[in-house]
């Protein structure tokens, strides 16, 4: 086995992307060893839905594309980033605001915890941002 492994995606920032990022972020991983039907799996899935939906909405067309880029570090640790060239990072809305949406870096936040993982904003040398994901690696037979 690889020390580390590596994959990355360049998509439009269009709401067309968002399940493609999540197709090809499946099938890297399922290469990688990890079974689609798993937690663990779901969590992967869903967390690359919320960031590149947050990629395509929040970045108001300042960002043509959004890159996601998935590295796994000695079958331990698995790092999933989404980068956009805007240059604002995301905010936490106040519980008490009522909206729609606007939540999803709080779930991408806790979902990230209840793994044992985190998440970090790290800025690009050409001024906009990564959102990265840490999470422990599990390829667990199904939960």
């Amino acid at each position: 086995m690889a020390d580390q492994r590596e994959a990355s995606i360049t998509l439009p920032s269009e709401r067309v992307s968002v399940p493609v990022a999540r197709g090809h972020v499946s099938r890297v991983l399922a290469e990688w060893g990890l079974a689609a039907d798993t937690d663990f799996a779901d969590t992967v899935r869903l967390v690359v839905s919320e960031l590149a939906t947050n990629a395509v909405q929040h970045t108001f067309g300042q960002s043509p594309t959004f890159t996601i880029d998935l590295r796994l570090e000695r079958e331990e640790q698995l790092f999933l980033g989404v980068t956009d060239s805007h240059p604002r990072r995301p905010r936490r809305l106040p519980v008490a605001v009522q909206q729609d949406n606007g939540r999803g870096m709080m779930i991408i936040r806790m979902l990230a915890m209840e793994r044992g993982g985190r998440l970090s904003v790290t800025p690009t040398p050409d001024g906009g941002k990564t959102v990265w994901i840490e999470l422990p690696w599990s390829v667990s037979a199904p939960d």
